[in-house]
């Protein structure tokens, strides 16, 4: 198969090449749930299937080793081939998951200030995205100063970050959390170590609807 046609497996789980098996596994069995076809919210059987035969791949050391012999030529392929169109959906998309993530804290906070930290384990599940795919955000809505890590290691809006999701309109803004809102932090298993989503438990954050902010300082 030519360089051309070879697909980033990397980049179909949107995990680092670097990345160990367990969060190989972890992210896959997060996305195989939502792109599933029996969800009917997110179903998708195109990416699953990419989905599956990436996880096929990268789990098997061998197979993984022969594929990343060659993911150097195939990375130079795929940004030979970016287009500025799929970048904007990005930047879209990831501004539209910065909201969210504020959006849960903010709800966190508000329905408990005395207890306001909200795992890692649940932000996955309540938004449905794995925390490989948070972490440059979460660096950032830190870096902000709109979130804080609390002592025993959950995460926790500021009054900083409280006064963004204001700004934005408030934690229900359709513009920041779209179509498919994430449930409040205060139901039923959301705190704590939930058990891994069924199809259509956790909605992914849709793309953004052309509304900015959370990428400005």
């Amino acid at each position: 198969m030519s360089h051309e046609n070879t697909p980033d497996y990397y980049s179909v789980l949107q995990v680092s090449p670097h990345a160990d098996g367990d969060t190989i596994e972890r992210v896959f069995r997060l996305l195989a749930k939502r792109f599933h076809p029996d969800n009917g919210e997110s179903g998708d059987s195109d990416r699953f299937s990419q989905v599956v035969e990436a996880f096929r791949v990268l789990s098997d050391p061998e197979k993984r080793a022969a594929y990343d012999a060659h993911y150097q030529e195939i990375q130079q392929v795929r940004w030979k081939v970016f287009d500025q169109e799929s970048a904007q959906d990005d930047v879209a998309a990831d501004r539209q998951l910065r909201g969210a993530i504020l959006s849960v804290l903010y709800s966190a906070r508000r329905n408990d200030v005395d207890r306001p930290g909200v795992g890692i384990v649940d932000l996955e599940q309540l938004l449905g995205t794995p925390e490989a795919h948070m972490k440059f955000h979460l660096w950032y809505l830190r870096e902000h100063g709109w979130l804080q890590r609390l002592d025993n290691g959950t995460l926790a809006i500021t009054a900083d970050g409280v006064d963004r999701v204001m700004e934005m309109g408030g934690p229900d803004a359709p513009h920041l959390l779209g179509p498919g809102s994430p449930p409040s932090p205060e139901e039923p298993g959301s705190r704590g170590e939930a058990s891994d989503p069924g199809p259509g438990d956790a909605p992914h954050p849709a793309p953004d609807q052309g509304h900015g902010g959370w990428g400005a300082s």
